[in-house]
């Protein structure tokens, strides 16, 4: 049985353990300040060292098969697990974790639809899991804050929003200004890292192209798409976390739940 592989790996893996002595630093400056932080360091760090690993073995076996079903497969994975984390931040939202998937679901997948359709990336596991990656990730962030924001927004001003329903207006109307705030709240950062992008810092999908001996006006090539599906998939996605909100804000009559806004 052939085990280059197995050398090149460990051998590539000389360097990554070379690093943890920043982390370790960090452990000692933690215990210096008594931060209390050094044991949620290391588990920290060891945890993304043992997800990585098996991540890049996993998507060595996707790549090699280059089977569509292996790429949907993943990235209802990672959807799954970003809806998981951003309801596990909206906790107060009922059924929150299902919210939250379905919104990233629709936000990211109608951005790659638009990426495919528009012949941006190609169809294979190579490109679509790495972009898909990235925009879940971001939007799972946007969908969690939008989702939390609106209902402690909604919570604090329960008396604007039920004087607005008594008067007439519809759950979207009575809760317009809130829904606003928190999607504004929810956008903000991604829209400053876009508008700050190559001044302040350089993103990790055009330093890794640069590191990997691409040019640098390629990898700002990559970037300017990443940025665009960023935004898109994040805005799609937090909108949508909105509507889903509802069902479990609001009565059948159209009157606040208040068991959802009592629980601090």
């Amino acid at each position: 049985m052939d085990f280059e592989w197995m050398k090149d790996f460990l051998e590539g893996m000389l360097k990554p353990l070379a690093a943890t002595m920043v982390v370790i630093m960090a452990v000692l400056l933690s215990y210096l300040q008594k931060l209390g932080l050094e044991s949620e360091m290391i588990y920290s760090i060891a945890r993304a060292f043992l997800q990585l690993s098996i991540i890049g073995f996993v998507l060595q076996f996707i790549f090699s098969r280059e089977n569509s079903l292996w790429i949907i497969l993943a990235y209802l994975f990672m959807v799954s697990v970003a809806g998981y984390t951003a309801g596990q931040r909206a906790k107060h939202v009922p059924r929150g974790k299902y919210v939250a998937g379905a919104s990233i679901l629709a936000g990211t997948s109608v951005t790659m639809f638009l990426l495919l359709v528009l012949h941006v990336f190609p169809f294979t596991p190579r490109y679509i899991i790495p972009v898909a990656g990235m925009m879940v990730g971001n939007a799972m962030t946007v969908t969690g804050v939008t989702m939390k924001r609106l209902r402690d927004d909604i919570r604090t001003q329960m008396n604007l929003v039920e004087t607005a329903l008594a008067l007439g207006a519809t759950p979207r109307q009575a809760t317009l200004q809130q829904v606003k705030r928190a999607l504004v709240i929810a956008l903000s950062p991604v829209l400053d890292n876009a508008k700050t992008v190559g001044l302040i810092s350089l993103p990790g999908a055009m330093t890794g192209l640069i590191m990997g001996g691409a040019s640098p006006l390629e990898a700002i090539q990559l970037q300017i798409v990443v940025m665009n599906m960023l935004i898109g998939a994040s805005t799609v996605s937090s909108i949508m976390s909105t509507y889903l909100c509802w069902p479990s804000f609001f009565t059948k009559t159209f009157q606040l739940e208040t068991k959802v806004f009592t629980v601090e």
